[in-house]
C-alpha cells in the first residue's frame, strides 16, 4: 500500500476475500481510500471510470480466482479504450501453482487468464520483485498506449515480510518524439493540401489546445471520435462534431487530399458506416506502433505523444486561409441534422434537456443504449473527458459503476449516468455503492422495455422477437428500497428539472425516462 501511495493512487476498489486478507493489512495506515462494489465486475468499471474523467490510474483489489474473473469484463473494456488501471490479485501458494490439487478459487493457469485483457501480466514470485514490477506497470501507464496491467502475488509471497523500500517511485518515463524524417515527409504533404482533414482519437484528447492551434494553422476540418469529444469547441468554424459514424461525414473525409488520424485505431465502432477510403494521403499519429501499421496503411506513420508532434507539425507550416472549407463544413454538419430519423430525433430533444440540466464542465457515463449511440454523435460539449462510452469492447452494465468512479475522482463536478432499463439490471446493485457513500449522482434511466436495439435488427432482418422484450420490476420502487430518490420525468422541462434537484441531494437519483411516454 505504501508503494502504491508513492505512485500516486489514492484510491482502490474492491471486495475483501479470505486470499487478499494480507492486502488490507497496510490499507489502515495509509492515505488510500476504499470503496467496496457489490461485485466485482462494479471494482473495475469503478477504475475504469475514475481513470476516464482523470487520466491517472485507479487500483483494484481481487481475489484469487471468482474475483478476478467476476472483474475480467471490466478490465477487459478498459483494454479496449485504452484505459490505466492497476489490478492486484491474490492467487494460490506457489508450491500450488498450475499442481490443479483443488485448493481454494484455484485455476490452471490465473496469469494465462488475464494476460490477452492487460498490457501485462506477472506472478511475484519474490518479495524483492514488486517494485520492478510496479516500476513496469506506472512505465506503461506513462509512456505508451495506457491499459490495465495485472500483478498477482501468491499468499505465501503476501505473508512474507517486505525487504525493499516502499516510500519511493522510480523515475518517470518520458513518451517516444517522432522522427524528424517523417515529420518533414509529413509537412510536405500537407502544405500542397487543399482540403485537409484532422481525426482525432481518445490518444490525442489531452491536447486541446495542440489541436486548436493546427487546426487553425492548416485550416483543417476536424472531426472527433466518440472518445474524443469536447477537444474541440462544437461552435469552432473548423469543427464537423462526432459524427463519424454518419455519411455525410465519412464523405467528407473521402474527398479530402490529406487525412492526418491522431490517437484513433480508426475502429469499427467509430464508423459504423464504414471506415473512410482515404483518397488522397494519410498520415497517422500515434503512441501505439501497432495502431500505425494496422489496417489503413498511412503515407507517413508517426510514433510519439499527439500534442507534441501536432505542435511540431503546426511550426513548419505557413498558414492558409483559415476560412477555405468553412462553407463545406457547415454544409456536412447540416446534412447529419437533416438526416435523423425520428427515433433520433426524440433521443436528441432528450439529449437537449439532460445538457440543459448540466454544467459545462458536467460528466455523462453513458450505457450500451440507443440513446447513448445518439449522444455519440448528438451530444454537445467544449471540454474532454466529459462525455464517456464503452466504445470498443461494449459491455452493458457499465455506466453506472463508471459514474461511480468518475465522481469519486472528481467530487467537485456534477456527474449522470445515462443507462437503458436493459442494462441497469445489470449493475443495478451498486445503486447501494452509491447511497453508501451519499453520492450525488443523477442516474437517467432510457426505458424502452427491453433490449431495444437488438428487437429492432431483429424487426428490420424479419427475425422473431427472442429474449428482448424483458419483464421489469417497478425500477423507482426498487430504487427506493435501496434508499436512493427516485422520480418520473415525461417532458424536457420536468427531466431538466429533476436533474438539478438531484444534483443537492447527499444521495443518489434514479429519474427514469420512458421511450413510450416522454412527450
Amino acid at each position: 500500500m505504501r508503494l502504491l501511495e508513492a505512485y500516486g493512487i489514492d484510491t482502490v476498489f474492491g471486495i475483501p476475500g479470505v486470499h487478499t486478507l494480507e492486502l488490507y493489512r497496510g490499507l489502515p495506515n495509509s492515505r488510500i481510500r476504499h470503496v467496496t462494489p457489490r461485485h466485482e465486475q462494479g471494482a473495475s468499471f469503478m477504475a475504469d471510470g475514475y481513470a476516464r474523467v482523470s487520466g491517472r490510474p485507479a487500483a483494484c483489489l481481487l481475489t484469487t480466482g471468482p474475483g478476478l474473473t467476476n472483474a475480467a469484463t471490466g478490465i477487459a473494456q478498459a483494454y479496449s479504450d485504452s484505459s490505466p488501471m492497476l489490478v492486484l490479485s491474490s492467487v494460490n501458494e506457489r508450491r500450488h501453482l498450475g499442481m490443479g490439487r483443488g485448493r481454494l478459487h484455484e485455476l490452471r493457469s490465473q496469469s494465462s487468464v488475464l494476460a490477452p485483457l492487460c498490457a501485462f501480466s506477472h506472478t511475484v514470485m519474490e518479495p524483492a520483485e514488486l517494485p520492478e514490477v510496479m516500476a513496469r506497470a506506472f512505465g506503461v501507464f506513462q509512456s505508451s498506449r495506457p491499459r490495465p496491467v495485472h500483478i498477482e502475488i501468491p499468499l505465501d509471497v503476501l505473508a512474507a515480510p517486505a525487504g525493499f523500500p516502499t516510500t519511493a517511485a522510480r523515475a518517470r518515463i518520458g513518451r517516444p518524439s517522432a522522427c524528424d524524417a517523417s515529420l518533414v515527409r509529413a509537412a510536405d504533404l500537407i502544405a500542397v493540401a487543399e482540403r485537409p482533414v484532422l481525426i482525432v482519437g481518445g490518444g490525442a484528447r489531452d491536447c486541446p489546445g495542440a489541436v486548436r492551434q493546427f487546426a487553425e494553422g492548416i485550416g483543417a476540418a476536424v472531426l472527433m471520435t466518440g472518445a474524443a469529444k469536447g477537444t474541440l469547441p462544437v461552435d469552432h468554424p473548423l469543427c464537423l462534431g462526432s459524427s463519424t459514424d454518419q455519411p455525410a461525414m465519412v464523405e467528407f473525409i473521402e474527398r479530402a487530399d490529406v487525412v492526418i488520424v491522431a490517437g484513433s485505431e480508426l475502429a469499427e465502432t467509430d464508423f459504423w458506416s464504414g471506415v473512410p477510403r482515404f483518397g488522397g494521403s494519410l498520415i497517422r499519429i500515434d503512441i501505439d506502433p501497432a495502431t500505425l501499421t494496422r489496417d489503413s496503411a498511412p503515407d507517413v506513420a508517426l510514433l510519439g505523444d499527439a500534442g507534441a508532434i501536432l505542435c511540431d507539425l503546426v511550426e513548419r507550416l505557413a498558414t492558409p486561409d483559415p476560412a477555405r472549407q468553412h462553407l463545406a463544413i457547415q454544409a456536412a454538419k447540416a446534412a447529419v441534422l437533416a438526416n435523423l430519423p425520428p427515433p433520433r430525433q426524440r433521443h436528441a430533444e432528450v439529449l437537449a434537456a439532460i445538457r440543459a440540466g448540466l454544467p459545462p464542465d458536467g460528466i455523462v457515463m453513458s450505457d450500451m443504449t440507443q440513446i447513448a449511440y445518439a449522444g455519440n454523435s448528438l451530444w454537445p460539449t467544449d471540454r474532454p473527458r466529459t462525455w464517456h462510452h464503452p466504445h470498443g469492447f461494449g459491455t452493458l452494465g457499465f455506466a453506472l459503476p463508471a459514474a461511480i468512479g468518475a465522481k469519486l475522482a472528481l467530487p467537485d463536478r456534477d456527474v449522470v449516468c445515462l443507462i437503458g432499463d436493459g442494462g441497469l439490471m445489470f449493475t443495478v446493485q451498486d445503486l447501494m455503492t452509491a447511497v453508501e457513500l451519499d453520492m450525488p449522482l443523477a442516474v437517467v434511466m432510457w426505458n424502452n422495455d427491453g433490449y431495444g436495439q437488438i428487437r429492432d435488427g431483429m424487426i428490420q432482418r424479419g427475425i422473431p422477437e427472442i429474449g428482448v422484450t424483458l419483464r421489469n420490476p417497478d425500477h423507482l420502487a426498487l430504487a427506493r428500497a435501496m434508499g436512493c430518490h427516485a422520480t418520473r420525468a415525461d417532458d424536457a422541462a420536468a427531466l431538466t428539472a429533476a436533474l438539478g434537484e438531484a444534483f443537492q441531494r447527499s444521495g443518489p437519483t434514479l429519474i427514469e425516462v420512458r421511450q413510450d411516454r416522454f412527450a
